[in-house]
């Protein structure tokens, strides 16, 4: 406790005398929604939340979608058996009743309704272990105040003797006393008054509230305007026709607005004539609706084209592929009848159908439009489209611009049967047992849904999965369908249109509602089948994010069982295709890249899950490498560089080198007709590949840049580039760069490995290639290509790299890299284990959770105490006398800069987290003792390590967590 007083009292000298003193992790911190910086109110008020042992929330308003951003985080605290408390009121009859039956389903909380007049306090206060946590200001309890809203709250920290959290917690208790509980009684009564007051409710209501649709597409006489990302597409559509191309592909999440941009690039084009040709007949009917609301004309004008309709004279014709493709019905149009043709979900123009209508017809201009371009058949849409991708926009961006409906996704567990978890091998019998599907309704009606009835599609593995579910929740009073690949067109139509209508509660089905079907109402998506991959996932998600009256987001509930694929979840919602498995693991953990008022939540169990996939998964695995690869050369027509998979999200070009040694190397594992390299040149090409690729220091990369454009670089021009890109430009960083660039860095084996003659030597005070290299580039245009796009992803890479410091806090490093940044004379990581001091520095590696099974003597306890402190252990066998120990103590007189790197764990591979310099707690030297494997008691010392800057929150709490 005296140290937590000493930290508080030094943050809060920090926050309100002196902001120049030192860094305290209890610092008065104001908490603000900002997008472009993914920082928002919720994180930490969730990061509190979780690690809490009560706490208290005064606010004025709640809405569903701010509850549902807490959901799983106070079901994880009632596992735990922690309480809460809420006091909120009816002020300005903003609460919707049906928020407070919400609140009634969280058995851990107690919520009371407040009477005090004018009632509108925003206040979260969180009991922690050594303190009192409070974030005031002006959030209340909703996803619009905790996400988006330009808000000011500030986050305080406080003794429990303090007069601040007195204070509060006095007022609470004061206005606890005297409030009502919330029970269904009170909520009867309310529903009756909150419909009489419908009329005189606040303008204040709105601004808590999603905004309201600029168009209403139930009401015709609207006039319907294209929305800022619309006007973005045209635009650039309108730039691909005026480039002289008569074909264009537009990207486009599901439920962004794809129908309707396309009849706005219609209206302005103005064809004599055009087609629309869709893969399923119930698309085909809504995109005729919306098309006549955006051109307007006569219902003669606008026609269809099926097996049972055959207006094929329409001005504006709707058809289907199967239709429209047959023989006797193609042969009846002129080749170029139509000037303007749209393909819709053109993901499928891969078909023979499809090819035969595409080559058939000679439009001015032929729009293809999908949100899933990415094929797994070989086939390459954007060849068809001549690789003009006219507009794109994925999920993030679609959220980030509002232009689908908000989502709360919850990874929950799924149901354990006798300990044994649902897993690919589970048989039917298992899967709709009594007690899963009591644990199935529970976690749907606890995360429940927005709007007043829930319309729901439940995803399953299997058809007679499906149909048994249906049966069962029929049985329990719901009204159900299942729908499989089995039923017919118009039965699916039938019960979509019975789903809208709210004649039925849910769709239970498989794989045949994952594109291609329009429902805007649904409300709740449920996944009960493994993640097969990610395009599946989010086709499956967007079946909710069409933008409807009846609801303010959708609830996505993803039952995660022992499923192997797991990995993919966090993948497909973040767009991460990096295949580095530290980036996925860092999405499960910080969800904060979902933009807009969207969430993504895991509860404690189902995380654990994920990140045991994450574990088991091979994410480099050659066909892994390959799939993304094809999939980025079908999109650019030709063989990709490492500079295009940075340039495309894609694949981190590290992955690739690490896994083949140079790209070089993987283009022949796809079979790729390339120019060869000598066996010289290519080792060449790995050391730059191994070595200089990841852009963790740029000074080598600058160098190389200036001499891939002349024949040498004076020392002092080498010098002043570095300095005017503020780059470390000292003697002895210089001297590392060389030993680098000469290989006489590196030990024996891998000099040998690189070709074993230098790359860049210095000649005369001038860098210049080494001879024979440089006769290489001369005479080996391709290998030349090859190291320039080496150099230009670097560079790109090294953007995120401090320039003017060895090391940059929170990125990753190797044993081998600290020796290489830290200016050390060679590579020594074969022998540094956990630490070694030399050349006044001394890193440190902590593997944070060890291995089970990992040998007593070196299972060390190193471990946070918190965000500043670190406990740590030396090697076994020393003492306080032994010199390296002796060292680090010393290390502030003696001039070393200790260093702590860490990682989570063994699994996340050889890098590890940069966390700043630090130095020992000298207070805190002890000498103790640990057991060897034969139980002998072996020596070790043990000190606290006090950090530099404390932990940034969502690392400290992702190293730390146990999941």
């Amino acid at each position: 406790m005296e140290e937590f007083i000493q930290h508080l009292e030094a943050s809060l000298h920090k926050g309100f005398i002196d902001q120049s003193g030192k860094a305290g992790r209890y610092k008065p911190k104001l908490l603000v929604n900002n997008m472009q910086s993914s920082e928002n109110v919720l994180t930490p008020l969730v990061q509190e939340l979780d690690q809490c042992r009560s706490f208290l929330f005064s606010v004025a308003f709640i809405t569903e979608s701010g509850l549902a951003t807490l959901k799983s985080h106070l079901l994880d605290l009632k596992r735990k058996g922690i309480k809460g408390k809420i006091l909120t009121s009816t002020f300005l009859y903003f609460n919707q009743p049906k928020v407070f039956r919400e609140l009634m389903k969280v058995t851990n909380v107690e919520v009371r309704l407040t009477s005090v007049k004018g009632f509108h306090s925003k206040g979260y206060i969180f009991e922690q272990d050594t303190h009192y946590s409070l974030i005031v200001g002006s959030s209340n309890l909703t996803a619009q105040a905790l996400k988006v809203n330009y808000e000011w709250n500030v986050k305080l920290t406080s003794h429990e003797n303090g007069e601040i959290v007195h204070h509060f917690r006095h007022q609470f208790e004061e206005v606890w006393k005297s409030a009502q509980p919330l029970t269904e009684s009170w909520v009867e009564a309310y529903e009756k008054v909150y419909e009489q007051q419908a009329n005189v409710r606040s303008a204040e209501h709105i601004v808590e509230l999603p905004a309201s649709y600029e168009v209403n597409p139930l009401r015709e006489s609207v006039a319907i305007k294209p929305n800022k990302m619309q006007k973005s597409a045209l635009q650039e559509i309108e730039a691909v026709r005026e480039a002289g191309q008569n074909k264009g592909l537009v990207i486009s999440a599901t439920g962004t607005g794809k129908t309707y941009l396309s009849a706005f690039d219609v209206r302005r084009f103005q064809p004599k004539r055009m087609l629309f040709i869709v893969h399923r007949e119930q698309i085909l009917h809504q995109a005729k609706s919306d098309f006549k609301r955006v051109l307007g004309g006569l219902e003669e004008e606008f026609g269809v084209l099926t097996g049972t309709s055959k207006q094929a004279d329409a001005k504006y014709l709707f058809a289907t592929i199967q239709t429209v493709s047959k023989e006797e019905v193609l042969h009846q149009f002129d080749p170029d009848a139509f000037d303007y043709i749209l393909i819709d979900e053109v993901h499928k123009a891969g078909a023979a159908s499809y090819r035969k209508v595409m080559d058939y017809f000679q439009p001015q201009f032929l729009m293809g439009m999908t949100a899933t371009p990415e094929r797994t058949d070989d086939v390459n849409i954007y060849e068809l489209f001549d690789y003009n991708i006219a507009y794109e926009i994925r999920l993030q961006e679609a959220l980030e611009e509002d232009m689908l409906c908000p989502f709360h996704y919850f990874g929950v567990t799924d149901f354990e049967y006798n300990g044994e978890v649902i897993d690919e091998t589970t048989e039917l019998a298992k899967l709709v047992t009594e007690e899963r599907l009591d644990h199935l309704m529970e976690k749907m009606h606890y995360y429940g849904f927005s709007g007043e009835q829930v319309r729901g599609l439940i995803f399953c593995s299997r058809k007679e999965e499906a149909k048994e579910l249906s049966d069962q929740l029929n049985q329990r009073g719901f009204r159900t369908v299942a729908l499989t690949g089995d039923d017919s067109q118009e039965r699916r139509l039938g019960c979509v249109q019975e789903l809208e209508e709210g004649r039925l509660d849910y769709i239970v089905t498989v794989d045949i509602f994952n594109e291609g079907v329009d429902i805007p109402s649904v409300n709740q998506v449920v996944m009960l089948r493994q993640t097969q991959s990610s395009i599946v996932f989010i086709q499956q998600l967007g079946r909710g994010l069409r933008k409807h009256p009846s609801k303010e987001f959708v609830t996505i509930i993803d039952f995660i069982g022992n499923y192997k694929n797991n990995y993919l979840i966090p993948v497909a919602l973040s767009g991460e295709k990096s295949q580095n498995k530290d980036h996925i693991r860092r999405h499960t953990q910080d969800t904060s890249y979902i933009k807009g008022v969207s969430t993504v939540n895991f509860e404690e169990i189902a995380k654990k899950r994920v990140f045991q996939s994450i574990n088991k998964s091979q994410l480099t695995a050659l066909k892994v490498l390959r799939d993304a690869y094809i999939q980025l050369k079908n999109r650019l027509g030709r063989v990709p560089y490492l500079h295009d998979f940075i340039a495309n999200h894609s694949i981190d070009p590290v992955v690739i080198a690490e896994k083949h040694a140079n790209y070089y190397q993987f283009l022949l594992k796809m079979k790729e007709e390339i120019p060869r390299l000598t066996e010289e040149e290519n080792q060449v090409l790995t050391m730059l590949s191994l070595e200089i690729l990841n852009g963790k220091r740029r000074q080598e990369v600058l160098l190389l840049e200036l001499l891939m454009d002349k024949e040498g670089v004076p020392y002092d021009e080498y010098v002043d580039c570095l300095k005017e890109r503020s780059c470390r430009a000292d003697e002895a960083t210089i001297a590392s760069v060389e030993r680098i660039m000469d290989l006489s860095f590196f030990n024996e084996a891998t000099r040998k490995k690189y070709g074993g003659q230098p790359v860049v030597i210095k000649d005369e005070g001038e860098f210049v290639f080494n001879e024979q290299v440089r006769d290489w580039l001369k005479k080996n245009a391709y290998f030349r290509q090859l190291v320039i796009d080496v150099v230009k992803s670097a560079k790109a890479k090294s953007e995120r790299y401090q320039c003017d410091r060895p090391l940059t806090l929170y990125e990753k490093y190797s044993r081998k890299d600290a020796c290489r940044l830290l200016n050390w004379q060679s590579d020594e990581s074969s022998t540094m284990y956990g630490y070694k001091t030399k050349h006044g520095t001394c890193p440190i590696f902590v593997t944070y959770h060890k291995q089970e099974d990992v040998e007593a003597s070196v299972d060390y306890g190193d471990e946070f105490l918190n965000q500043e402190v670190m406990k740590w252990y030396t090697r076994s066998k020393r003492t306080l006398q032994s010199k390296e120990v002796q060292a680090i103590i010393e290390a502030k007189e003696r001039g070393t800069d200790i260093h702590i790197f860490v990682k989570k764990d063994n699994d996340e591979g050889s890098d590890f987290y940069y966390l700043g310099k630090a130095w020992p707690d000298r207070k805190t030297v002890e000498q103790t003792e640990m057991k060897d494997k034969n139980k002998k008691e072996i020596p070790v010392v043990r000190m606290n390590m006090v950090l530099e800057q404390p932990v940034d929150d969502q690392l400290y709490h992702y190293i730390a967590s146990e999941a």
